[in-house]
């Protein structure tokens, strides 16, 4: 069998017409712009309007993304859903996408890695496509955070917003390394830390939902320290300079993490995509919503190389190499 590589065909993104703004949050909770600017660089997040769900906003990014492709939905064969707010405990939300394209073939599920679900579900995407068990995935992460936040908890619920982004990843024959495609993986967890950020509830547990709980001092220090590592382990794993890389692409928890990442390894500022400003925290969906705006804006561009981070509950965290 020959060489097969998973190429980035293209990127979509969704985010809810609501949009709620730090003065917006000083209505809510006991807060100020000055206050949440200053320790997250957020201004703004959007929050999905009642009865918008989960799976409308993973199916929206995947329909632009499909577009940007120039690929039919009906050669979809694999979907993959990184989320930690599914529509329901089950079915996964990935086949309610999979329903609401019209994709009928192929196999369609959920991976669960919270702000670090993307990476999880583009590396399980890539390792189909290469093993030759698929042609054309759909990877997504989507969120609906503010349907878990505690709206009475300041150092939480300032974070967190809600959007949606996608990937479309085809199989294409060659090695990465000579074309263009998704490099190399690397995937992290540690369930020693589970008790720093985390969901308080779920059906077997407390038989409910939950809001989200967070050590925010905590998660900064392991964020910072654990991403950095991951990065520099990829980076020489797949004998690349990070000086080298043109872009950094991270999962957009608080501009004071991914300054202290690009500190940390020595990264311009300029070459750090952030997008926390105007989404906040998307978890899982962060990642390609901010590769999806720096393509738009004209920053990343065709034959770039591409470096995406994130650190989410679990602990999990991981890095991915992609030559855009």
């Amino acid at each position: 069998m020959s060489d097969l590589y998973a190429r980035i065909a293209g990127i979509g993104a969704y985010l809810p017409e609501k949009i709620l703004t730090n003065a917006g949050m000083e209505a809510i909770v006991e807060t100020s712009d000055e206050w949440i600017k200053e320790r997250t660089g957020i201004e703004q997040r959007h929050i999905a309007a009642d009865g918008e769900l989960t799976s409308d906003l993973g199916t929206a990014a995947a329909r632009e993304a499909l577009k940007n492709a120039g690929i039919d939905a009906d050669q979809v064969d694999l979907i993959v859903v990184a989320t930690a707010t599914p529509d329901l405990t089950f079915p996964a939300t990935a086949t309610i996408i999979q329903e609401k394209l019209g994709v009928t073939q192929g196999a369609a599920f959920d991976v669960h890695a919270v702000c670090s679900g993307f990476l999880y579900a583009m590396a399980t995407a890539d390792n189909f496509i290469r093993c030759g068990q698929a042609k054309t995935a759909l990877v997504i992460g989507a969120e609906t955070f503010s349907r878990i936040l505690d709206w009475t908890d300041r150092t939480t619920c300032v974070l967190f917003g809600d959007g949606a982004g996608a990937a479309v990843l085809t199989a294409e024959p060659g090695k990465p390394e000579e074309a263009k495609g998704i490099l190399k993986t690397h995937l992290r967890s540690d369930g020693r830390f589970r008790d720093l950020l985390y969901v308080d509830g779920g059906p077997s547990a407390t038989k409910t939902v939950g809001h989200l709980r967070m050590q925010g001092n905590q998660v900064f220090r392991h964020a910072v320290n654990k991403i950095a590592g991951s990065m520099q382990e990829l980076a020489d794993q797949a004998g690349v300079d990070i000086a080298d890389i043109d872009w950094f692409v991270p999962h957009q928890a608080n501009q004071r993490i991914l300054m202290g990442v690009s500190k940390k390894l020595g990264i311009p500022e300029d070459k750090v995509i952030s997008t926390v400003a105007k989404h906040g925290n998307t978890s899982a969906a962060s990642i390609p919503l901010a590769f999806d705006a720096a393509i738009k804006d004209g920053r990343i561009k065709k034959g770039d190389m591409v470096l995406m981070e994130a650190l989410g509950g679990g602990f999990t965290w991981g890095a991915a190499l992609a030559r855009y």
